[in-house]
């Protein structure tokens, strides 16, 4: 029998990075809602704060993925059940405009710092012979050339490689790992690009139009593709890629 969406992650435990706003907010939501305790983490942690004081189950926890040693402190969270890798970075510029700084952050917050949350938690979820991984992806990756996304196009499509590896590495333990690939979804972040332009309404219309719905995406949307990935209604997936787009990529 089907569970109620209330009770899909009972009994769970979920780290959830990048849940400051967004994307990540709106998961972290989303598993305390199915039932899960929820570490909701981010760089800053009064975003979080702000939400996690009023929501059952879910607690905000300071963690920015470039540091090597608030990674290592998530140790003494505990076991997790669930990892969802959803703090990002987008650097906008082709490959002519991008310093190595901004290449080497790009590689720091959208690759290395899921590796090393993979790495330290994988061992526990292997362990117990079950687990979920979420990584949140991106169709600008090995799914689609975006315009000026150079950097954040090539960590994203690195995030894809390593979700696929981890699946077939762990494919008969119990644990799965898979891809969660929004196009372009309307969030703080995508409004704070947008008003950096010099034209931000002609730039809203241009995010819009790439979708052949004719809208932007909306983060809960992505939360619950989040939320059937990690959940066991996904029991038999592993190593793939969710595309969610409005049509982007057809």
């Amino acid at each position: 029998m089907p569970s109620s969406s209330t009770d899909r992650l009972a009994g769970k435990r979920a780290l959830v990075t990048g849940a400051g706003q967004g994307i990540g907010r709106a998961i972290a939501l989303t598993f305390a809602g199915a039932g899960a305790e929820v570490v909701a983490s981010s760089r800053r942690l009064a975003p979080v704060t702000q939400y996690a004081d009023a929501t059952p189950r879910l607690s905000a926890h300071a963690l920015d993925v470039e540091d090597a040693a608030q990674l290592e402190a998530v140790r003494d969270l505990g076991d997790f059940d669930i990892l969802v890798n959803c703090a990002g970075w987008v650097h906008t510029g082709t490959v002519l405009q991008c310093p190595d700084d901004d290449w080497a952050r790009s590689f720091a917050i959208n690759v290395t710092g899921p590796f090393r949350l993979i790495r330290m938690l994988l061992p526990g979820m292997i362990a117990r012979g079950s687990g979920a991984i979420v990584n949140v992806a991106s169709v600008a990756s090995s799914i689609t050339g975006v315009a000026e996304r150079a950097a954040y196009g090539a960590s994203k499509a690195a995030l894809i490689g390593l979700t696929k590896s981890v699946a077939r590495d762990t494919i008969r333990t119990g644990v799965r790992c898979n891809a969660l690939c929004p196009g372009t979804i309307l969030s703080p972040s995508l409004e704070g690009r947008i008003a950096a332009t010099p034209n931000p309404e002609e730039t809203r219309r241009i995010f819009t139009e790439r979708q052949p719905m004719g809208r932007l995406g909306d983060v809960d949307e992505i939360a619950d593709a989040a939320l059937y990935l990690a959940g066991d209604q996904a029991g038999f997936m592993s190593g793939q890629v969710l595309t969610i787009d409005g049509g982007q990529t057809l």
